[in-house]
Order: structure tokens, then C-alpha cells, then sequence
């Protein structure tokens, strides 16, 4: 494992039922999810995961119900032990670790923020906030001033003494966010953490998670069965269906180049201007193009630059990063970029 590599998952299986063991020869040879819980009665949770999350970086998983990204993410914490595989943090298995060590990991190298906020109700804002430090024997005196920090970073600024259900739901779950801050954990797995808010908030929450990791560059990984929202927060996005992957890998690659109809569905109704960026389309190369109808950044979306161009298709367009030439955008490349391919074409 490299060191910008924070988690490493290896041959992850898992099989819920009564001989799980037995159900894997059966799975490693070839069964299929739904042949093998009309044959067995056992569910096949995740077959054979293979995935590398970099450290510093969002890792979403997503997928439809069912797919196993929930219970891919706890195997992470080892709120669930695969049926085979390995779990490497920092190095470690964390398979072989024993219950002193797994709670030390999930005190302080391991934050969780869940979709329903698990906020205790009869505990005020910073006391929620707080809580990692008080299940050390800290007292409310020690950690105020931590846990009031990221409150404040998160947006509650002079909240600390409300109860959660003083709180709007999008409110409640920037409590859960400050807490997994106030912890101080490298790594924060985020479960469906926005689903349950209304679209306004939700994307609200997404900013400020951008927000955040511009800052702080944690280790997150968020699940979500939402296409839009994963292209927006991924670095890195693994897509499962019926427990394996399908594809993986940035996201704007997966959108462009979709190895699988399963795919293809998926990212079909995407709207491509909004979420491609310049760097995806544009031919990388540090000569100034003879022709040229202005500048813009790397990271702008087609949308914006089929805006500034009028529409016309002949313009060509020097790509800038942090003031240096990185790129030519060719206006007839972003609309080619714009048609939907089908799996196994050339990109």
C-alpha cells in the first residue's frame, strides 16, 4: 500500500446466512447473487471488493438498494467482519485487531456520520458535538472549546446550548458533521448523510463538505445511491450493483468512457454540460494555440463555456490552472464530449 493510499479493501467478501463459508465456494465459483439465495437462502452482501481509497480524498460508493454499499462501508469500522478479505488502514488489518485496539480506531482514527443525525435529544447542541471527548472521561469544561470551534465552521455559531430538536433536520445534521470534526479523525464515513434532507439543504450540505475538504483534506467516504451528488463530491467513485463493482475510478472518466450498460443507464440522463469540466475535454499541452478566442480555467464546466462562446463551434480556448497554460479547449472536442457513448467505444 502506498502512503497516499489510507484504506485498502482486498478480496472483500460477505455472505449473510447460516454456513456463509460453505456459501462462498459456491460464490467463488461462479454463482450468481440471485441463484445463490434461491439455492442457499444466503445473501451475498459484497463479492470480491477490491478498492483504494486515497488518502485526503472523498471516496463515494454508490449504487441502488440492495447493491451493498452500506455494507461496504461497515466493514471499514468493523461494525460488520467480512465472510473473507482484508481491511488495511494505515497498514493494518484491521481484521487483526482486538477490541481494545478497534474501539482506540474508533475513537480516534474514524469518525461516522449517519444519514437519521443519531443525535442524542436530551443533550444540548455541544454536548453532541462533544461527544467523542466524553466518552474519553473528558469533561464539558475541555472540550467546549473544540467542539464550539467547528461549530462555528459549520454554521451554528451561538447554537451550543439548544437541543437538537430546537433544530431544522438540515441544522441537526451539521451537528453530526462538528462532532465527527471535534473527534479529530482522519477518516470520516458518511452513510447516506444527506438523503434525508430536502434538495435545498442537501445541496447546502454538499458545498459545505466541499468547503470543508478544501480546507482539511480528511479521508472521506460517502455513500449514496444519488448520481449527481457523487459526481459533485467524488475524487474517486466506485459504483456497485448486487454486491460487486461495476466500475470505478474519476469520475469524470466513468461519465465519458462507461464500461458496462449498467453504466451507461446510469449516467444517461446526466446532464453532461453541468457536470464536465474543461480538464476532461480539453487536448493537454503547454504551446500557445495561433488561434485563440479567450481563457478559461481548467476546472470550468462546459456549460459555462458553451455560454461564453455563443454557440459557436470554431472557437478554440487557452486552458489556464493557478495562472499557467495547461491546456487547449477545442469547442468541436466538448461538443463530441457531450453525446453519450456507448461501453467499449473509443473515447
Amino acid at each position: 500500500m502506498t502512503d497516499d493510499i489510507k484504506i485498502c479493501v482486498r478480496n472483500l467478501y460477505k455472505i449473510f446466512g447460516d454456513d456463509p463459508q460453505g456459501a462462498l465456494e459456491k460464490v467463488r465459483g461462479g454463482m450468481s447473487k440471485a441463484d445463490l439465495q434461491a439455492e442457499t437462502g444466503h445473501v451475498l452482501g459484497l463479492n470480491n471488493i477490491n478498492v483504494d481509497m486515497p488518502a485526503g480524498k472523498t471516496t463515494v460508493i454508490m449504487g441502488l438498494s440492495g447493491s451493498g454499499k452500506s455494507t461496504l462501508i461497515r466493514h471499514l469500522n468493523r461494525l460488520i467482519d467480512p465472510t473473507a478479505g482484508e481491511v488495511i488502514l494505515n497498514g493494518e488489518n484491521i481484521l487483526d485487531y482486538n477490541e481494545r485496539r478497534l474501539r482506540e480506531m474508533r475513537k480516534h482514527e474514524m469518525s461516522m456520520v449517519f444519514q437519521k443525525f443519531a443525535l442524542l435529544p436530551h443533550r444540548t447542541v455541544l454536548e453532541n458535538a462533544g461527544l467523542s471527548w466524553e466518552i474519553e472521561g473528558k469533561n464539558r469544561k475541555k472540550y467546549a472549546a473544540e467542539a464550539t470551534k467547528w461549530l462555528n465552521r459549520v454554521g451554528l455559531e451561538g447554537q451550543g446550548e439548544q437541543y437538537p430538536a430546537q433544530l431544522s433536520g438540515g441544522m441537526q445534521q451539521r451537528v453530526g458533521i462538528a462532532r465527527a470534526l471535534t473527534s479529530n479523525s482522519d477518516v470520516m464515513l458518511m452513510d447516506e448523510a444527506f438523503s434525508a434532507l430536502d434538495p435545498l439543504i442537501r445541496t447546502d450540505m454538499q458545498d459545505l463538505l466541499i468547503e470543508l475538504q478544501a480546507e482539511l483534506h480528511k479521508t472521506v467516504i460517502f455513500i449514496t445511491h444519488d448520481l449527481d451528488e457523487a459526481l459533485k463530491l467524488a475524487d474517486h467513485l466506485v459504483i456497485l450493483k448486487d454486491g460487486f463493482i461495476v466500475q470505478q475510478g474519476e469520475p469524470q472518466h466513468i461519465l465519458l468512457n462507461p464500461n458496462d450498460p449498467y453504466i451507461e443507464a446510469f449516467v444517461s440522463d446526466i446532464n453532461r454540460a453541468r457536470v464536465l469540466r474543461v480538464r476532461s475535454v480539453m487536448e493537454k499541452t503547454d504551446v500557445m494555440p495561433a488561434d485563440i478566442a479567450g481563457e478559461v480555467d481548467y476546472d470550468d464546466t462546459l456549460e459555462s463555456i458553451i455560454a461564453v462562446s455563443e454557440g459557436d463551434t470554431t472557437n478554440n480556448y487557452r486552458v489556464m490552472r493557478e495562472g499557467k497554460q495547461v491546456g487547449v479547449l477545442h469547442m468541436r472536442d466538448l461538443v463530441r464530449a457531450l453525446v453519450p457513448r456507448h461501453p467499449g467505444e473509443a473515447a
